[in-house]
């Protein structure tokens, strides 16, 4: 997720020139305390989804053998969809919904024989999500173990997409 990677860089710069003003400006404290709180407010702005004020929010998941996939939270998958640049892939069985964007749909337990439809670049970034995130895990546990470096997993899967906000399609199955 660049956009949060890009974002934590800012943040981290901001608080960096906060820090150093309220070095800079001996005497007035207060003028430093309201100065922190607005950054520290324009931070959190940044950082959250303006529709549903969730929070942006990642998280590296371990797979044996040292390697790992991505827990993405919805505000984050959303905020992705926005510049997307991968294949967002539907793993639930049976079939419950889907998220606008959906690409692919390859049943968590058949990825394997289903890489013709993949990247042939493991190195590409490929996201999945099912109803909760149960199958979504398996399958980005399948695909770091085939060797995929850059898999995302939508935690929380369908159901906390749409409890976040965000509208799930029924086209069918």
């Amino acid at each position: 997720m660049r956009g949060v990677g890009g974002f934590a860089v800012g943040l981290a710069a901001l608080l960096g020139v906060a820090s150093a003003a309220s070095a800079q400006a001996p005497g007035h404290g207060m003028t430093r305390r309201v100065g922190l709180v607005l950054v520290l407010a324009m931070a959190f702005t940044m950082a959250s989804n303006p529709a549903t004020g969730q929070m942006l929010r990642t998280q590296k998941v371990p797979v044996e053998g040292g390697r790992s996939y991505i827990d993405v939270n919805a505000a984050g998958l959303a905020a992705m969809l926005q510049k997307k640049d991968f294949p967002l892939i539907n793993v639930h069985i049976p079939y419950e919904g889907e998220i606008s964007g959906t690409d692919l749909f390859i049943l968590f337990n058949q990825v394997e024989a289903n890489l013709g439809k993949l990247p042939a670049d493991k190195g590409a970034k490929i996201v999945l999500y099912c109803r909760t995130g149960g199958m979504s895990a398996i399958a980005a546990r399948t695909l770091v173990r085939l060797g995929y470096t850059d898999v995302w997993n939508l935690d929380g899967g369908m159901i906390g997409w749409k409890q976040t906000g965000y509208p799930l399609l029924q086209k069918g199955g």
